[in-house]
């Protein structure tokens, strides 16, 4: 497996830097979600709306209760797919800053299925898990082809190989009804069936 410096992108989030990092799908671009200025680097980064939200990683599900109102249905989901390819839009906590959720009272947070991914979440904390690319174009595979997108504006790149996973499958889970807003790697009948 791939050598990771963790402490270097560690001391890069602290200063409100940001760092690409891998996760189970594919490179993200991560931020300390509560340094204001550090998101709004993120959206800079990628040329992307302010008015689009970024989704947050968490290592774990006691995190997603530090950032977000969990309901028992988006407990079933989580226990039953995550760490993996789900991605779970709930009601937010008022700690978390508008600009992560473009003003919006829901937050999509997501618990990546990969080793270095939740090593860096759990000795830092939540971060974005925005595509390490520019937005609206295709995110490259490999660290060496982001860094030629991304050029010098990111502090730290984490370097796990190539990475080409499917999109995680996003459900709002704040309504009554779950409603499926993206199919990726969980069908819609697994997620019906695990509820």
């Amino acid at each position: 497996m791939f050598k990771i410096d963790f402490s270097r992108a560690i001391e890069a989030l602290q200063k409100g830097s940001v760092v690409v990092y891998p996760t189970d799908t594919l490179y993200a671009l991560g931020a300390d979600i509560f340094n204001e200025a550090a998101v709004g680097r993120i959206f800079r980064i990628k040329k992307r709306s302010m008015s689009i939200p970024l989704p947050v990683a968490v290592s774990g599900f006691d995190d997603i209760g530090q950032i977000a109102v969990v309901n028992d249905k988006a407990e079933f989901l989580a226990e039953r797919f995550l760490p993996g390819s789900l991605t779970l839009i709930l009601n937010k906590k008022s700690n978390v800053p508008d600009v992560v959720t473009a003003g919006l009272d829901k937050v999509a947070v997501r618990i990546p299925d990969n080793e270095g991914a939740l090593e860096l979440l759990s000795r830092f904390g939540p971060l974005t898990v925005t595509s390490a690319n520019i937005h609206g174009t295709k995110t490259p595979f490999f660290i060496e082809e982001i860094k030629m997108q991304l050029k010098d504006d990111v502090d730290v790149y984490l370097d796990y190989g190539k990475l080409d996973g499917s999109p995680s499958t996003i459900v709002d889970m704040t309504a009554e009804k779950p409603k499926i807003v993206r199919e990726g790697v969980i069908t819609k009948r697994e997620i019906l069936d695990a509820i």
